[in-house]
């Protein structure tokens, strides 16, 4: 596509977002900076990892916005007995009832959708998180010696519940570190909760709209990857980055106090991916430092290991990002 021609889907884009938001709007209320980071993440190709206590309508946002994007869902429930094969699928014995002759044939799992929902991933062993982990950076699944590809675009929302942790399975930093985004869904304000218990409560059933398809997401994907970033930006994202780890010359001594392990590249692949897919939504035609930031605390979030000291001295990560932004 020529420069022009981006400048007008950039354009169009805006319009579209507005559009979806208005759409999910009619289920889901407020809410509103989950769904930019859910937007941002699933145009930049990225994962999310979504944390929030039980009641928040997790399920019924990420099923609303498989509706309104036209594309196939999933949800998977994970439990301490799901197996690796529950996922991806297996391979069944099937009779040919003509020759009499048995072949084996590959049975689909829930994995093959656009949207994944996979519901409290913590609960479940890590043999069984390890596999939804493959198909996620890989888009693919191995079975049998064979390799088949997962359905583009293809996006995975993760769960986990803050508040029970007896029987789970915590996810390793190096899982963590593969999802885009850590975001936190916080309790809805006074009115938001009004509301929602009207719209609950009621006979009325909200009706969506389609508005864009698996193919306008996968071109909107490309178009995202082509917005160009100035050098200021990238050696911003590049400096907070390394900004984090403890070893760095320049790391503020706050990090030296409270952090074990800073944030790898990845985290600098995100930031600018996200910045880019914000300025993009905005119909801007590249990112600023701002946007850099904005996306700072969903990127960072899951990726700093806090030593002791942090957990005596009740400090907690949001605050240390804050922190470094304001340094």
């Amino acid at each position: 596509m020529t420069p022009t021609g981006d400048l007008e889907a950039l354009r169009s884009l805006r319009e579209s977002r507005d559009t979806l938001k208005k759409e999910i709007a009619k289920v889901i209320v407020g809410q509103e900076q989950t769904i930019n980071e859910l937007l941002i993440s699933l145009l930049a190709r990225g994962h999310c990892l979504l944390i929030g206590v039980p009641g928040l309508a997790k399920t019924l946002l990420i099923s609303t916005l498989a509706k309104v994007l036209e594309l196939k869902f999933n949800r998977i429930q994970f439990t301490p007995d799901l197996m690796p094969s529950d996922i991806t699928g297996m391979e069944i014995a099937e009779e040919d009832r003509a020759t009499g002759r048995r072949a084996f044939k590959f049975v689909r799992g829930p994995v093959f959708a656009n949207i994944v929902l996979a519901d409290e991933v913590n609960r479940t062993p890590p043999k069984t998180q390890a596999a939804l982990l493959q198909a996620m950076q890989e888009h693919e699944v191995s079975a049998a010696g064979e390799t088949y590809k997962l359905d583009e675009p293809f996006f995975v929302l993760a769960t986990q519940n803050p508040i029970e942790q007896e029987g789970t399975y915590p996810l390793p930093e190096a899982q963590l570190d593969r999802f885009m985004f850590n975001l936190w869904m916080d309790y809805p304000s006074e009115a938001e909760e009004a509301t929602i218990v009207k719209n609950t409560t009621s006979a009325a059933e909200a009706q969506v709209s389609k508005v864009l398809s698996g193919q306008d997401i996968i071109a909107l994907q490309s178009l995202v990857r082509r917005v160009p970033v100035a050098d200021n930006v990238v050696e911003y994202a590049v400096a907070l980055v390394r900004r984090t780890r403890p070893v760095a010359a320049d790391a503020p001594q706050f990090i030296k106090d409270y952090v074990s392990w800073g944030c790898g590249p990845r985290a600098s692949q995100y930031l600018i991916l996200g910045a880019k897919t914000r300025a993009a939504l905005e119909g801007r035609p590249t990112p600023e430092i701002e946007d850099v930031r904005a996306v700072t605390l969903p990127v960072l979030r899951h990726r700093l290991v806090m030593n002791f000291n942090a957990e005596a001295d009740g400090v907690k990560v949001p605050e240390l990002i804050k922190r470094l932004l304001q340094a």
